[in-house]
Formats: C-alpha cells, structure tokens, sequence
C-alpha cells in the first residue's frame, strides 16, 4: 500500500518531536539533577515517529484520552527497552527518582504535540492545503518551543547559580540542583549580602527614581507634541513629523564624549540629575512617534464635540483624548521604563560615585574576580524582576485601558 504525504509528514513530525523533547529533557534532568547524561537522541526520534505512525493511523473519533494515556505509558516503556533501561545514557536505577519523572515528562511532552499536531488529520490522501496546514502546525510548535526554551533556560540558570554555594559551584559547575532544605539565610546569603555590604538598596533606589523622572518627564512632553503634530496645522508640521526618529541615526558611542565634556562644565555629570536629562532626551522621539500614531487613530469628532460644548483645548486633551489613550500611554511608559532602567553607557561613563549608581552600573561592579559568581548572577536576578513586575501590572491596565477606551468610543 502507497504511503500518503499526510502519513510521511506524520511521521516527520513524531521524529522532530520526539528527538527535540529527549533532547530538551535531557537538558533540563543535567541541570536539576548534576547528572552527566547522554540523551538517546536518535532512539528518542524513532519512538516519537512510531508514536505518530500509531495516531495517524487510529481514527480521529478513537482518538481520546484513553488512546493518549496509552501511548504516553507505552512509549517510555518502549524507549527503555530498545536503550538496554538506559533511557538518559545511565542505568535507569541510578538516580531512579530523577530519571523516572524525566522519561515520563518526555513521554507526556511527545504525546501532546504530535495531539496537537495531528488533531483532524488521518492517514491517506490530502489536498495541498491540508498537507500545508500541518506543515505550518509543525513549524509554529517548534518556534514556540524553541522561543521558550531560550527565554526561560539563562533566566533558570541565572537563578540557580544566585543560590548555589561557592564551594558547590567550584565542585560542579554544570550543577544547578539546589537543597531546599537549608536555612533561608543560607539559601538566600547572595541576595542578602548584595543589600548589605554591596549597596544595592541604593542602586535600586537610585534606578527607581531616574527611570520613573524619565517616564514622567518624558510623557510630559511627548504627549502634547504627539497631540499637537496629530491634530493641529502649522508650518513645517510634515517634516517634523517625519523627522522626529532623526535622533536615532546618530549612535549613543558618538554622544556620550562630547556629552561627557559639556555635563562635566556644567556640574551634571557625577549626579542623577545629568542622567534625568539624557535618558528623555532619547525617549522623547520613540514616544512622540508611538502617541502620535495612536492620536491619529482616535474619532475627531469626540474632541469637536467638547470644543462645541465649550472646553478649552487642554480640556479636550484631559478629559477626553487621554482617557482613549490609556492604552498607547501605558505602552509608551513601560518601554520608556525598560530604556531608563536598562541603559547602561551613559550611567557608567557619568557616574563615578558609588552612592549614586543605578543598578545596570551596579551590577557591572560585581564583574570582578574578587567577587563570587553566585552575587553577580543575584545582582543580574534584581535588576530583571523589578521589570517583570512592572510589565505584568502593565499588561492588566493594558487590558482595562483597552476596554474603557472601547465603551466611551
């Protein structure tokens, strides 16, 4: 019997799968465990397009969740067996605890995508579209994974190493299991020493104060001029419209010295001030042409009404532009936040006294062979979770700005 195209890209896909999740499992059993494994990579492959073989072949409608849990119990089975019980490289009752989950894991993890993958087809001929559909199914899978797997594994280990010891880490650098059952204190002794003896309070409190100015002072200008170029007419109006991104073309390298030479007259370069005068400076540009933008796409006739009903300019803009706006407003705050709490060139060529260090200056601080690794990467942990929480709490008043923007539209 002649194998279909659907059948071939079936069993592609189980192959893909399976050896991509031995290999990811693997990966992650290593990390947790400190084990030195050799993921079946190839074996993994074979198992994970017999696995698709099977499900292409059973009817969509038998396709439930008995025939998944089958195959997610099978399929270790059979991995273990063709690798001799040595599923990761090692004997399966060395580290049992560890590598029992893992199989399982990879098993579980193979099972659902190909469900995803192979959910609506079935073995035998299929038109173009639907070969193509499950081609893009395959690929879109593959770049979510791979995404997630390059976002979140140096963010794992960045934190697994902040609570490792430093003797742990000398004996096993690949080693990013951790004792949970150590004293807090001891646990958490990198964080706790960044706050006590290397001043990161001050840096956190000094990266708050300038990237909040630099929201605030930033919004403050960008959202009349945005207003002014979206809705007013006056000479010159196109070409600062289009020239606002100017800035832009000139790279950071090539500003900072004749910068540095001009605060140093003036005063502002070792002091926070000079930094709250910069850092809008290259935010304002990317915030007038976000907001004006958004400007553009909000109803005129809103703002015609209230200036018939006998509000002033700045009234429209207060009470009814802004308020549409929450949405455009909070996206250009937090990306404005993110530059300002991020930046690094200018804080390390204008600031020279420790008590008025950011955190991205801070943090480059404790690049030092006189300090652990394990504080450099707790450093690197609380300059990055002050961003996630603030983007978290954005991405809800997102949501709720987009929604009161829809109901007074």
């Amino acid at each position: 019997m002649r194998i279909g195209a659907v059948t071939w890209l079936a069993l592609l896909c189980g192959a893909v799968w399976g050896g991509l999740w031995m290999l990811l499992t693997g990966l992650l059993l290593m990390l947790v465990s400190g084990l030195s494994i050799a993921p079946p990579v190839g074996m993994a492959a074979l198992a994970g397009a017999g696995a698709a073989g099977v499900l292409i072949a059973t009817p969509a409608q038998a396709r439930g969740r008995r025939c998944l849990f089958v195959l997610t119990v099978v399929l270790p089975l059979m991995l273990a067996t063709v690798t001799g019980f040595q599923p990761f490289g090692l004997p399966l009752a060395h580290r049992a605890e560890m590598q029992l989950p893992a199989l399982l894991a990879w098993a579980g993890l193979c099972i659902a995508a190909l469900h995803l993958c192979l959910d609506g087809f079935t073995a035998g001929r299929a038109r173009r579209y639907l070969i193509e559909a499950l081609l893009l199914r395959l690929l879109k899978g593959l770049a979510l994974v791979l995404f997630s797997v390059f976002v979140a594994l140096p963010f794992y280990v960045m934190v697994m190493t902040s609570l490792k010891s430093q003797q742990s880490l000398l004996a096993n650098p690949l080693d990013f299991s951790i004792d949970f059952s150590r004293d807090f204190t001891v646990l958490f002794r990198s964080y706790i020493e960044l706050f006590t003896e290397f001043h990161f309070g001050t840096f956190l409190a000094n990266s708050a104060i300038v990237s909040v100015s630099t929201v605030l002072v930033t919004l403050a200008f960008a959202v009349p001029g945005a207003y002014a170029v979206a809705r007013l007419r006056f000479p010159g109006r196109a070409f600062l419209s289009r020239s606002i991104l100017l800035i832009y073309m000139v790279p950071a390298i090539v500003l900072v010295i004749p910068l540095y030479a001009v605060f140093s007259q003036l005063g502002l370069r070792n002091s926070l001030i000079g930094l709250m005068v910069v850092y809008p400076a290259t935010t304002i540009p990317v915030a007038l042409h976000m907001l004006q933008g958004y400007f553009r796409g909000l109803p005129a006739e809103l703002e015609e009404a209230g200036l018939m009903d006998g509000l002033t300019r700045a009234q429209v803009i207060a009470k009814i532009t802004l308020p549409l706006a929450l949405p455009a407003l909070a996206t250009v705050s937090l990306y404005v936040f993110m530059i300002a709490w991020n930046e690094f060139l200018f804080a390390f060529m204008f600031l020279d006294d420790l008590d008025i260090f950011t955190l991205s200056r801070g943090v480059v601080s404790l690049n030092s062979s006189e300090v652990p690794r394990q504080h450099l990467m707790a450093g690197s942990v609380v300059a990055t979770l002050p961003v996630l929480v603030v983007f978290l709490w954005f991405e809800k008043y997102l949501v709720s700005g987009l929604t009161a923007g829809s109901v007074k539209g």
